[in-house]
């Protein structure tokens, strides 16, 4: 599991494509981001609350998670959603301890269902100076 995790790290960041702030759909077949709030905490590293609106369909199309990327589009923090959320919309999961490099002064939230991707609004955040 371990090389896994440490392959798909390996692959995210070789083959990162800056994302396209301009193209994408606000159908809610797509995972969309509403909000984000992300609070610094003292010792540095980030936490992110992330609100999402989906057309959850139970198990069969459902959004599944969102990412924090850099601008360049290399993904910085993944948040897996576990299971549909069919009568809770929008809804908000955090995701905290996220390490995000100090030269950074914003970064790009965006969400995912598991039957079309990525493809919603992607929403950018403003990173306060640090």
């Amino acid at each position: 599991m371990r090389t896994l995790l440490l392959l798909s790290l390996f692959a995210s960041s070789v083959f990162a494509e800056k994302p396209d702030l301009d193209t994408y759909s606000t159908s809610l077949e797509f995972a969309q981001v509403t909000g984000v709030l992300a609070t610094q905490k003292a010792d540095g590293s980030w936490c992110f609350g992330t609100s999402v609106r989906h057309n959850d369909q139970g198990w069969q199309h459902y959004a599944d998670g969102w990412q924090v990327l850099d601008p360049d589009g290399n993904q910085i923090a993944f948040r897996l959603l576990g299971h549909p959320h069919d009568n809770e919309q929008p809804f908000t999961r955090s995701k905290c301890n996220i390490s995000v490099p100090s030269e950074l002064s914003k970064v790009i939230v965006r969400a995912k269902c598991n039957k079309h991707g990525y493809g919603g609004k992607p929403f950018v955040v403003n990173l306060k100076s640090r």
